[in-house]
């Protein structure tokens, strides 16, 4: 070398300082030194960035693996996708969103299975559902014609005129499309008596899945009345 300085306590980036302000040709031996010391620190950079990768190898895909574990899961999946920014491990980052992905998948699946398919778990929970609010649809038509002293023409009409924070549902609760509302079927007979229902899963009505209310006695329900088909 051309001089006692000792290069090998420098930093990487106090080197590359170094080496640009070299003259290459008047210290050749200090730029090549300097080069070398460069190079030597890159490599074991690089060999440090990969000992990490290593070393969160084996305790981050156990976290990535945790995040397959419903609901709970998401938050194994954030961490193992925050670890993998932090080490720039790729494959850590995906283990941990398709964890992710897993729950949301199989959540939105349950949902669809228990809430949408046809014959699905909690169909009879709606049914039951049905009779319940059918029940207090009946005594809010009883009401509402000693009131007004007459049935209400539809359950729109009804509806409007109940309070604003009315336990009575008019929505037929057997329905799971989310874009449309739709009200329980409801006919007024005559002057003294009506008919109300469940159009049932299908949406249909005089179809064999409709609920029927349950009878009560001494009002103008006509629970078994027989709806014109195609209505």
């Amino acid at each position: 070398m051309d001089s006692n300085i000792d290069y090998s306590k420098y930093s990487l980036v106090e080197l590359i300082d170094v080496r640009e302000n070299i003259d290459r040709e008047a210290y050749p031996d200090r730029f090549n030194e300097v080069n070398r010391l460069i190079t030597e620190q890159m490599l074991e950079k690089n060999r440090t960035i990969e000992q990490t990768k290593d070393s969160a190898g084996c305790l981050a895909y156990v976290i990535g693996g945790m995040s397959f574990i419903p609901l709970i899961g998401v938050l194994f999946g954030i961490i193992a996708i925050v670890w993998g920014f932090k080490v720039k491990h790729s494959k850590l980052k995906y283990v941990g969103s398709a964890g992710i992905l897993f729950t949301v998948i199989l959540y939105g699946s349950l949902g669809y299975f228990g809430f949408v398919q046809e014959d699905g778990v909690y169909d009879e929970l709606r049914a039951t559902m049905a009779k319940t609010q059918l029940t207090s649809a009946v005594q809010a038509i009883e009401f509402y014609k000693v009131q007004n002293g007459s049935y209400p023409e539809s359950l729109e009409v009804l509806q409007k005129s109940l309070p604003e924070n009315s336990m009575v549902f008019l929505n037929d609760s057997t329905q799971v499309n989310m874009g449309e509302v739709k009200l329980y079927y409801y006919e007024v007979i005559n002057e003294n008596s009506y008919h109300i229902r469940s159009y049932g899963r299908d949406g249909l009505i005089n179809t064999p899945d409709d609920i029927l209310p349950n009878p009560i006695m001494n009002v103008g329900l006509i629970a078994d009345y027989q709806v014109e088909s195609g209505l």
